[in-house]
C-alpha cells in the first residue's frame, strides 16, 4: 500500500492532522483496496520562513 508524504506550513493542530490522516487513509483503502494498517502518512511541518512562492517567503507580509 502507499506511503504519503505531506508537506505543509506549520500551524495545524494535532486534531486537524488526525482528521487529515484518517481521510487520506479512508480514501486510499476505498480506491486502492487493502487495509488501513498498510497506509502510511508522513507529515512534515515547514516553517513559513522556509517556504517561498513567487520568489517571496511566506514569513514576509503579503499584499
Amino acid at each position: 500500500m502507499p506511503t504519503y508524504h505531506v508537506e505543509m506550513m506549520e500551524g495545524r493542530t494535532v486534531e486537524q492532522k488526525k482528521k487529515l490522516v484518517a481521510e487520506i487513509t479512508r480514501v486510499s483503502v476505498e480506491i486502492l483496496g487493502g487495509v488501513a494498517d498498510s497506509v502510511d502518512v508522513i507529515i512534515t511541518d515547514i516553517k513559513r520562513e522556509n517556504w517561498a512562492t513567487g520568489g517571496k517567503l511566506w514569513s514576509e507580509p503579503r499584499s
